[in-house]
């Protein structure tokens, strides 16, 4: 994402990665100290493209074990924010913005002050999506 937004771990495919999991395996260990050996693969999100710098981000969803000692690299990571999903059901709302003459859903979450807004909210729509999905036909 860009400096100063409220994003996931993440970054650019680098040479030495063989696919972009790899890439986002690489970057977490590196931003937030999560290790390749931790997590359990849970799939693959659809890309989502960034409407500001028309990047593209292909996000992956794992789980980690609980708890789990999360670190901040001090570069390119500020604080490390948890929040629990029913934070996201309950604090989310979305709005129509006209973005580059087209008009488009935006999302944001509020939690403890903060609102993840942009590419990250997007790509949390996504999830809950997916994830009301699976815990409403059990």
């Amino acid at each position: 994402m860009h400096k100063g937004q409220i994003s996931f771990p993440g970054g650019a495919f680098d040479h030495e990665d063989k696919t972009l999991f790899d890439t986002a395996l690489r970057e977490s260990a590196e931003e937030i100290g999560l290790m390749p050996k931790d997590i359990e693969v849970l799939g693959k999100l659809d890309d989502e493209v960034s409407q500001s710098s028309n990047y593209i981000i292909s996000p992956f969803v794992a789980l980690i074990p609980w708890p789990y000692q999360l670190k901040v690299d001090g570069e390119e990571t500020e604080e490390i924010i948890e929040l629990p999903i029913s934070a996201l059901r309950d604090k989310g709302y979305q709005r129509q913005e006209i973005i580059n003459g087209e008009e488009v859903t935006s999302y944001f979450y509020h939690y403890q002050g903060r609102v993840i807004w942009g590419t990250t909210a997007r790509i949390l729509k996504k999830f809950l999506d997916i994830f009301d999905q699976i815990t409403e036909s059990k």
